[in-house]
C-alpha cells in the first residue's frame, strides 16, 4: 500500500533544507573591504589633521592624527603630519622619529620626501645635502604636483648657506615651471640682498610687492631691507602689515619672538 507524505509537510522539509544552504564566506573580500574601510578612515583624520595644523590648532592636529593610528596605526600620511606638528612644537627628536618613519612606511611618498627635507633644512643644517637631495626626488617625480615648491625649498636652503649660485638656479627652475611663483620670485630678491646689493633689492622687492599680493616672506624681507637702508619709518609699515594680516605666519610670530630682527 503506498504512503502519501502531506503536501505541508513535503514543503516544510524543503524550505529547511534550503535554509540550512548557506554560501561560502569570501574572507579575503571580507578583509579586503574591512582594510579599505581603515585606510579610508585614517586619510580623513589625516586630512582633517593637516587642515587644523595649517590653522595653527596643533592640540587637535594631534587629536585627528591619533583617530588616523587607531583606524590604521601604519598609516604613512599620518607620521608626516605628526612630524610638521611636533616640527611646530619644537619637538625636533619626536619630529625626526615621525618623519623617519613615514619615510620608511612610504619611500616613494613625494610630499613626505619634502616634508623631511625641510624638517632636515631647518633644525639640522648638518645634513642639508640629505635635504636637498629629498627636495629633488620630490621636484623629478612626474606624479607630484607642485614641483615648483620643493625646487624652492631647496634654493632656501641654499641660500641658507649662502650658496648663492646654487640658490639662484633652484628658484629659476622653479620659475620656469610657474613664472609667477612668488616664494621664488621673493627668493632671487633675497639673494641681491644677503650679498649686499642693498638698494638692487630694495627697488625689486619694491615692484614686486607692488605688482603681486602681500606675502609674509615678502614683508619680513621688505622690513630687514630697510632696517638695512636706515630707514625705520619704512620697517615699521612693514612690520604692521605683518602683523595685522599675517598674525599666524611663522614670520611674524619669530618678528615677535625676537628671533628675526
Amino acid at each position: 500500500m503506498m504512503r502519501f507524505v502531506p503536501i505541508a509537510a513535503f514543503v516544510f522539509v524543503i524550505l529547511l533544507t534550503t535554509a540550512c544552504v548557506q554560501p561560502p564566506i569570501d574572507e579575503d573580500a571580507l578583509n579586503a573591504e574591512k582594510l579599505e574601510r581603515a585606510v579610508q578612515s585614517a586619510k580623513v583624520h589625516t586630512e582633517l589633521a593637516g587642515e587644523y595644523f595649517h590653522r595653527g590648532q596643533w592640540d587637535v592636529a594631534l587629536e585627528e592624527v591619533d583617530e588616523a593610528f587607531k583606524a590604521q596605526p601604519d598609516y604613512a600620511p599620518a607620521y608626516n603630519v605628526l612630524g610638521l606638528v611636533n616640527m611646530a612644537l619644537n619637538e625636533d627628536s619626536k619630529a625626526l622619529d615621525n618623519f623617519e618613519q613615514a619615510v620608511r612606511l612610504a619611500p616613494k611618498n613625494t610630499e613626505i620626501h619634502n616634508n623631511y627635507g625641510w624638517f632636515l633644512c631647518q633644525r639640522l643644517p648638518e645634513r642639508m645635502d640629505q635635504a636637498i637631495n629629498f627636495f629633488l626626488m620630490a621636484a623629478k617625480d612626474p606624479l607630484y604636483q607642485t614641483p615648483e615648491m620643493a625646487y624652492t625649498n631647496a634654493g632656501l636652503c641654499e641660500l641658507k648657506r649662502s650658496r648663492y649660485d646654487e640658490a639662484r638656479l633652484f628658484f629659476q627652475k622653479a620659475l620656469s615651471i610657474q613664472s609667477n611663483y612668488s616664494s621664488a620670485m621673493i627668493g632671487l630678491i633675497n639673494i641681491e640682498f644677503q650679498r649686499g646689493n642693498l638698494q638692487n633689492a630694495r627697488s625689486k622687492l619694491t615692484h614686486f610687492l607692488q605688482n603681486n599680493p602681500s606675502t609674509p616672506d615678502g614683508l619680513l624681507l621688505a622690513l630687514q631691507i630697510e632696517q638695512a637702508a636706515g630707514d625705520q619709518r619704512a620697517a615699521d609699515s612693514y612690520l604692521f602689515q605683518l602683523q595685522k594680516y599675517f598674525p599666524d605666519s611663522k614670520e611674524a610670530i619669530a618678528v615677535r619672538e625676537g628671533r628675526i630682527r
